[in-house]
């Protein structure tokens, strides 16, 4: 036996689906906005970097380029101030020189210090006197650079090593920013300018405190710039010019000269691992890199970018700032589209319903013509095609309630008609078998009689010997004839009276078979409701 299967509506299963497949586009279309949202964001954010990178790149170009500007004056000052040394010191030998006269000319010129330089015999060449007493035998032969630049000075000859100078003349050198390595404890900044009085016996070493030069430098150079893009740009959480070498070698930072920092300007405290190992990648493969990196529960966006003075310029990006904007703009377009989708969902569901409702209102019709009502009648009032279906189901019904009507009249005249036919062939059938007994009998008698007169004719021919006369022969045909035709008739007369007796007996069956059609239709009608 089978199984009866649950009926599901139709409004169940449409608006089932409907959501399934809405459902479905929200999801699928979510899914790939998202996609090409991120996408779009990682484009977005290395664009913004990239900007960001190329107008640090290009600032430090120009502020570096301004900030050389400048210290070449602060160097031409300095080998000013070299010379007008030697001019206040006339001439005089290293021995004739005392400390204390370096201290007054110091003083006067507003310098940090000044040292005078020798080449002793031990082919060593040291401080022999100075301004500062920290100064006094420090020995340079321990920087092999600026030893053998300084050989050079005391043999008037040109510096060897110029790549490591920040100016040079034929008898005067000026160091970059360097740390003093005559100090203790924390570590000091000078620039240091040497000149070679010609025929001394003495190198003249007048030196000014970093802080000096960055005070002119600070408002043009990269640490000026970087703290700029800093407060004019949100995305910026930090910025710094970075020198991979002495990420790879760290001891190279604790060396006095050439001075090496870690991290050249700006600010660097997002340390981690990974950016480590990016630093010191880019030594041999100096590429841009860029990745998101998790610091403290922020995700920050990395960018290095290589130089081409062999540093990297370095940013942290706020990965969140920078995504925002085009997240809230996804989520609103993924929320209109939602929204959207819930009052497509709604309108479509308000429309099948409905529908459902008409399409109920003619079922409930069609159920209740199943059950005989001929006077359901459904009322759908739209303008379409449920409407014309209503319409014409309405006319049908009217059709089959007259056609029924009709029938129902027809069948109770044929009833009234049939059970009338059916009481006269009852009373037609009693007479006609009454009548049909009374002409047989009459006719039997009128047979005899004539029979009995036919066989006394032929009896008184025979006695008068007529039988062999011509007449008589043909008065005995006759009668012969005569006899049988009487017969005959009479026998036609008893089976037309009984033809006519079945006849009738038939007509009143069947009009009994109709009466019970009749009454059988009536029945079937009174089923319906008219």
């Amino acid at each position: 036996m089978a199984e009866n299967k649950k009926k599901i509506s139709l409004r169940f299963q449409f608006l089932t689906r409907l959501f399934l497949v809405l459902l479905a586009v929200a999801l699928i279309t979510g899914a790939f906005q998202l996609y090409f949202i991120n996408e779009q964001i990682d484009k977005d954010i290395e664009k913004q970097s990239d900007i960001i990178a190329n107008s640090i790149e290009q600032g430090i170009e120009e502020t570096n380029l301004a900030s050389e500007v400048i210290e070449h004056q602060i160097d031409l000052k300095l080998l000013s101030i070299s010379h007008h040394i030697a001019d206040l010191l006339e001439g005089k030998s290293i021995d004739e020189i005392n400390n204390e006269e370096l201290v007054v000319i110091k003083d006067r010129l507003g310098l940090s210090g000044i040292s005078l330089i020798i080449h002793d015999n031990n082919d060593d060449i040291v401080v022999a006197k100075s301004s500062t007493s920290e100064e006094i035998g420090f020995s340079l032969k321990e920087f092999p650079d600026v030893y053998e630049n300084f050989t050079s000075l005391f043999n008037n000859q040109p510096p060897p090593l110029t790549e490591t100078l920040s100016m040079h003349t034929d008898n005067a050198i000026i160091l970059p920013i360097a740390q003093s390595g005559s100090h203790e404890g924390e570590p000091l900044f000078f620039k240091y300018a040497y000149y070679h009085p010609p025929g001394a016996d003495y190198i003249i070493d007048p030196y000014i405190e970093a802080n000096e030069v960055y005070k002119f430098t600070s408002e043009v150079g990269p640490d000026a710039l970087i703290e700029k893009v800093s407060k004019v740009n949100p995305y910026v959480m930090e910025l710094a010019v970075l020198d991979p070498r002495v990420f790879k070698d760290p001891s190279l930072e604790d060396n006095i000269y050439p001075p090496l920092k870690k991290v050249v300007y700006g600010d660097y405290e997002m340390r981690t691992e990974e950016d480590t190992t990016t630093l010191i990648n880019m030594l041999e493969k100096p590429n841009q890199t860029s990745y998101v990196n998790n610091y403290h529960g922020d995700k920050v966006y990395k960018v290095f970018m290589p130089t081409k003075e062999g540093k990297v310029i370095y940013m942290a990006l706020d990965y969140g700032e920078l995504s925002g904007p085009l997240y809230r703009h996804s989520i609103i377009l993924i929320i209109s589209g939602l929204v959207s989708l819930v009052i497509l969902f709604l309108l479509t569901a308000r429309f099948f319903n409905r529908v459902y409702r008409n399409i109920q209102q003619i079922k409930k019709q069609i159920q209740l013509l199943e059950t005989g009502d001929f006077t359901a009648k459904s009322a759908v009032s739209d303008n379409n095609e449920l409407g014309e279906l209503s319409e014409s189901a309405n006319k049908m019904v009217d059709t089959l309630h007259g056609v029924l009507n009709e029938t129902s009249d027809q069948a109770s005249q044929t009833q009234r008609l049939a059970v009338m036919l059916e009481a006269e062939a009852a009373n037609s059938v009693e007479k006609m078998y009454t009548i049909s007994m009374e002409k047989t009998s009459q006719f039997r008698e009128q047979l005899d009689d004539i029979t009995e007169f036919l066989d006394k004719l032929e009896e008184y021919i025979n006695n008068n010997n007529q039988t062999e006369d011509k007449k008589g022969k043909e008065i005995l045909e006759k009668i012969g004839e005569m006899r049988k035709v009487a017969k005959d008739r009479t026998g036609a007369t008893t089976d037309t009276t009984l033809a006519l007796s079945d006849l009738l007996k038939s007509l009143h069956g069947q009009s009994t078979e109709l009466s019970n059609i009749a009454n059988n239709l009536l029945r079937k009608i009174d089923k319906f409701k008219l």
